[in-house]
């Protein structure tokens, strides 16, 4: 085994977890699940059957992650948040064949109580506020606060609020420039 798991934690039979990953107290990662290197799954997650989550994937506390659902590499799913893969749930009626997509891009971080309804594509590096609850695809780099959720602003890959001034941003951190341009932006090399 090359990666940690808690003694509490629950891991089904024909998982794949990538080397120094760690999976924390009470955690239960399911059949046909998988999981790239060095990966954080925190106290008290579940990953559904057929989940796949990239390279250093940060799961917090008390996140569900249900069939239907791709993480890409470096995506941070902050307490408590929630996804969900069925667009019409009944508890008397079985829709496991319904399962709708969602795609979190690389990069991509949602923030503490936030609701993904199912469908949707998480933009790269986008930046969805805690207790947002997201009803659209969001664009790569945007701001998205509220409920439903509303696109504010853009972040860097940093994760700053970027000012556009003719066109143009500075990431206050990394010190990388970025451009404006038909409501989409780009890092400029």
């Amino acid at each position: 085994m090359n990666y940690f798991a808690h003694p509490t934690a629950v891991i089904d039979e024909n998982v794949k977890i990538g080397k120094e990953s760690k999976i924390w107290h009470f955690s239960h990662i399911m059949s046909n699940s998988t999981m790239g290197i060095s990966c954080n799954i925190g106290q008290n997650v579940v990953v559904s059957p057929n989940v796949e989550l990239g390279n250093n994937v940060k799961v917090q506390n008390n996140v569900s992650i249900y069939t239907g659902v791709v993480c890409e590499d470096n995506v941070f799913l902050g307490p408590s948040m929630v996804f969900t893969n069925i667009l019409n749930p009944r508890s008397a009626i079985i829709r496991k064949d319904a399962y709708v997509k969602t795609l979190v891009k690389k990069g991509a971080s949602i923030g503490a109580n936030a609701t993904i309804i199912c469908g949707n594509t998480i933009g790269e590096y986008a930046l969805i506020g805690a207790g947002t609850v997201v009803t659209k695809s969001v664009k790569p780099y945007a701001l998205v606060v509220g409920n439903p959720g509303k696109q504010i602003g853009w972040v860097s890959k940093f994760g700053h609020r970027l000012e556009f001034v003719s066109g143009k941003a500075i990431c206050p951190e990394s010190l990388k420039s970025y451009e404006l341009k038909n409501e989409s932006i780009k890092e400029i090399k």
